[in-house]
């Protein structure tokens, strides 16, 4: 049997049961399309992805070296609330968000575990907020982007990019990519079936075996489709 890992970052609360319980159903899915895919006699029930859609709220993603200057020499993120993707989680430290203009945004929460780059990912209504011209990018992909002032406890840093407003994607594994045959990169369309019916095209396939299968959308695009009151979500190529 495949090893479950908890991350080795902000261990001061153990990942909860039912993160654990969705990690082991996501292998057990995992193997049983690798085994249909390879030719082996289907059982009886269907392989059927089960798939999340949440809301990403505005979040920052820190570096060592920043979480250093802005928290104090030695501090280390802590959980207050592990998220859906495995080893993904909340932190306990929160900034103050600070545009060109001196508009703030303040008790931003970072997200762990820590990354090679700092980044910030807002909604465009924080955008107007901030007074900032931000472009919409996937997680990770900064060149070009604008930064701003980060206010810690400790200290500040003056970020020179790291400002998104995030793509809309969702994190699939192999197995549940060839249920639809999407592929790594691909747009495909998300239908949310509510009181505000709407269907967004444009949602990126980031495909990776560690993922569960979860749609993120931002803060604007959740409301915008009323998706707390939905009654049904679906990928459509």
């Amino acid at each position: 049997a495949r090893r479950l890992e908890e991350p080795n970052m902000a261990t001061n609360i153990p990942m909860p049961r039912e993160q654990l319980e969705r990690v082991v159903r996501q292998i057990v899915r995992q193997r049983h399309a690798e085994g249909l895919l390879a030719g082996d006699n289907p059982p009886a029930m269907a392989y059927a992805p089960n798939l999340a859609v949440n809301i990403s709220a505005r979040h920052m993603h820190i570096s060592q070296a920043d979480l250093q200057t802005l928290f104090g020499p030695g501090a280390e993120l802590t959980v207050f609330r592990w998220l859906y993707q495995p080893g993904e989680f909340a932190s306990e430290q929160r900034v103050t968000v600070v545009g060109p203009r001196g508009r703030a945004i303040e008790n931003v929460r970072i997200l762990g575990p820590i990354r090679p780059e700092t980044q910030l990912e807002v909604s465009f209504t924080d955008t107007i907020a901030l007074g900032m011209d931000v472009p919409v990018r996937p997680s990770g992909k900064i060149d070009g982007t604008p930064g701003c002032k980060i206010i810690g406890p400790a200290g500040e840093i003056d970020m020179p990019r790291g400002v998104i407003r995030a793509e809309r994607h969702v994190h699939m594994s192999p197995a549940d990519a060839a249920v639809w045959g999407f592929s790594n990169g691909q747009y495909v369309k998300l239908r949310v079936i509510s009181d505000c019916a709407t269907t967004y095209e444009k949602v990126l396939c980031r495909v990776n075996e560690k993922f569960l299968l979860e749609v993120h959308l931002d803060t604007d695009e959740g409301n915008a489709c009323d998706l707390v009151g939905a009654t049904g979500v679906e990928l459509l190529a």
